[in-house]
Order: C-alpha cells, then sequence, then structure tokens
C-alpha cells in the first residue's frame, strides 16, 4: 500500500508539472502571436529630414565666357572722292581700326564711299571688290579688283582719270608706297574706259587733287 501510494504521488506530481509546463508553453505562444500580428500591422516609420534654408541648392550664377571687349588702337587716314562737280579730288580723313593689313582697309574704306554729310561723291564704282593687295619692298603695291571696276564704270575722261588717282593717292600715303599697278580680275589691263593707260604702274598725282 505504501508503495503504491507512492506512485500515486508520483503520477499526480507529474501531471501538475505537465499541466503546468502546457499552459506556459501556451501562454508564450500566444504572447509571440500576439507580437508578431502587432509588428505585421504597424506601417513603416517615415524618417523625415529637415533641411536649412541655407544649404538648399540654388541655381549657379551664369558667368560668360567671353572676355570684355577692349577698344582697339585706330589710325586716322586719308581716302580720296570726287568733290561735288566731278572735277577734282578732295580728301576726307576717317578714322579706322588699326590693323595688319592697313592697305587693304584703307581701300575698302575708299569703297564704301564718302560719309553720308558730306557733299563728296564716290569715285569707285559701285559693286566693286577688292580681290586682293600685295605690297612689294621696292615700293610697288599691286591691286586686284573685281570686273566691275571696268563694267560699271560711267566712263569719261575725267571719270577715269578721278577712279584712277583717288585709288594711287589713297595707297601712296603710307611711306613704304610710291607706285601702284592695277589688276582686274587678276589680269594686267591696258586701261578703265580706254583713256589712261595702265599698262604700267601709276606713280601720284595731284593734277586733280586741291
Amino acid at each position: 500500500m505504501l508503495i503504491k501510494s507512492s506512485k500515486q504521488k508520483v503520477f499526480v506530481i507529474v501531471l501538475i508539472v505537465s499541466i503546468m509546463l502546457f499552459i506556459s508553453g501556451c501562454g508564450a505562444v500566444n504572447t509571440l502571436t500576439s507580437l508578431k500580428e502587432k509588428f505585421r500591422g504597424d506601417e513603416e516609420p517615415t524618417i523625415t529630414i529637415d533641411i536649412p534654408q541655407e544649404n538648399q541648392f540654388q541655381e549657379a550664377p551664369i558667368i560668360s565666357e567671353e572676355p570684355a571687349q577692349e577698344p582697339g588702337e585706330t589710325i586716322i587716314v586719308r581716302l580720296w572722292f570726287s568733290d561735288s562737280q566731278g572735277q577734282k579730288l578732295l580728301v576726307e580723313e576717317r578714322e579706322i581700326s588699326k590693323v595688319e593689313g592697313i592697305a587693304r582697309a584703307t581701300i575698302n574704306e575708299l569703297i564704301k564711299g564718302p560719309s553720308m554729310d558730306s557733299d563728296l561723291l564716290p569715285t569707285i564704282p559701285v559693286g566693286t571688290v577688292l580681290r586682293d593687295i600685295n605690297v612689294k619692298s621696292d615700293g610697288l603695291i599691286i591691286v586686284d579688283f573685281s570686273k566691275e571696276l571696268i563694267t560699271n564704270h560711267i566712263g569719261g575722261s575725267t571719270a577715269e582719270t578721278l577712279t584712277v588717282y583717288s585709288i594711287v593717292n589713297t595707297l601712296t600715303q603710307f611711306p613704304t608706297v610710291d607706285r601702284v599697278q592695277f589688276l582686274v580680275e587678276g589680269q594686267y589691263v591696258e586701261t578703265l574706259t580706254g583713256h589712261m593707260d595702265l599698262t604700267q604702274a601709276i606713280s601720284s598725282s595731284f593734277e586733280y587733287g586741291p
């Protein structure tokens, strides 16, 4: 009877421990399940970073890559145009940029004609273009004009002379030039309108000047 009673006590104790473990286990499972469902239902946290106003990006200022233009050196040249009667040459002084090819630049100014506010008349026919210019070391300068120097010329002895000497006198103002050889379309010409011999270089003359 003592043995049986002992066995019964052991059985009761084991049963009680089992029940307690079962209850404890269920509680742990329920606790973990609740925590899992809680985290699953929560929204992911949102992190917001406030950027101070002074650290925000600003548009970079536009910087021009072109250097500031400085006024270049200029020179006064003398251009020979016809008077209002078409009988003689008069001088107009003009300020132009001082460039390396000053003779070319000066003839191009002559081709443009006199200032609008003057009474002078142009001596170069409309449409004429300076094709080339070549300064030699012996004082000779060769000028090559387009065909309009001949085809658009008004003709006449005086007009032809004024055209020739307006070019010659304008070019010989430079100390390295003393005579001018005329070409038209790259070819030597005998005359412009049949009155002046242009087969030879022409020196300056003030016969039609002031």
